[in-house]
């Protein structure tokens, strides 16, 4: 159901790859709820993925750019400006890569050149994607900057590595713009720190079913889906939120808040 939430808005979709997405679901709901968009990926996940495909049923061009490199920033946001006729009201920044996980790197032995690239992409272009935006004078006054992130930020899961320091980077410096980017121009920032969800990228961490079930089972609504996140990402860059910035929200079915559920007591008992 459209409520069109955000007809007359034009924004900046990173980091849609395939249909199990967040940033894909994002997409095919901001286009449900009136929005213009540009998608915007790096050239090798570009190659990788299916982003034409979104880019034909969202009827939204595609700007090829690397997220950690500024020049590549400032020709994105030049021509998503063009192409759209006028500034943004929204940008959802759902990016994150951990070279070291790709490549079984346990946390005691992680390639430190690949842990600054974990944070180049995952954290660091949050910040260069914020700056362009306000050195283009690119953004609405009340426009809203969204980007992904998960609790390892705040709790230790060992599979997650250098992720979770680049996801408590992520955090920081949306607090950190958030207060620098409202001042300026009343726009809000904010993270969505989402259940584990059954993307490309999420199944790739070490464990990820066992602990999706865990969650699942502590969470007394169950894991939130894709689908119900980029819903809540709408939200976000509505009107309905205008003064809600600098937070990490949690969006994870109420998993943030439990110490231990009925359901994974009955897994251990049975287990004993």
């Amino acid at each position: 159901m459209s409520y069109n939430l955000l007809k007359g808005k034009k924004g900046i979709i990173f980091g849609a790859l395939d249909e199990k997405s967040i940033a894909w679901k994002v997409a095919m709901r901001a286009k449900e709820e009136g929005a213009e968009f540009v998608l915007t990926n790096a050239p090798i996940a570009m190659r990788m993925g299916e982003i034409n495909k979104l880019a034909e049923a969202c009827n939204a061009q595609i700007i090829p750019a690397d997220a950690t490199s500024v020049e590549d920033l400032e020709n994105l946001f030049d021509k998503a400006q063009e192409i759209l006729g006028g500034k943004l009201d929204f940008v959802l920044h759902s990016i994150g890569m951990s070279p070291n996980i790709r490549k079984g790197k346990s946390y005691g032995d992680l390639n430190y050149e690949w842990f600054q690239k974990t944070l180049d992409i995952s954290a660091l272009s949050f910040h260069k994607v914020m700056h362009v935006a306000e050195k283009q004078d690119a953004m609405n006054e009340w426009g809203s900057v969204v980007a992904l992130s998960y609790i390892a930020a705040q709790r230790v899961f060992p599979d997650y590595t250098d992720m979770s320091h680049a996801k408590a980077l992520l955090e920081s410096i949306a607090r950190n713009y958030g207060h620098r980017f409202g001042n300026l121009k009343k726009v809000r920032v904010n993270t969505v720190s989402q259940s584990p969800t059954k993307t490309t990228a999420g199944t790739g961490v070490g464990g990820f079913d066992a602990f999706y079930d865990y969650a699942d089972k502590m969470s007394p609504l169950g894991n939130a889906s894709a689908e119900s996140c980029a819903d809540y990402c709408i939200t976000l860059f509505s009107d309905l939120t205008r003064m809600v910035t600098m937070q990490n929200l949690m969006h994870d079915g109420g998993f943030s808040y439990m110490g231990i559920s009925e359901d994974v007591v009955e897994m251990l008992n049975k287990q004993s």
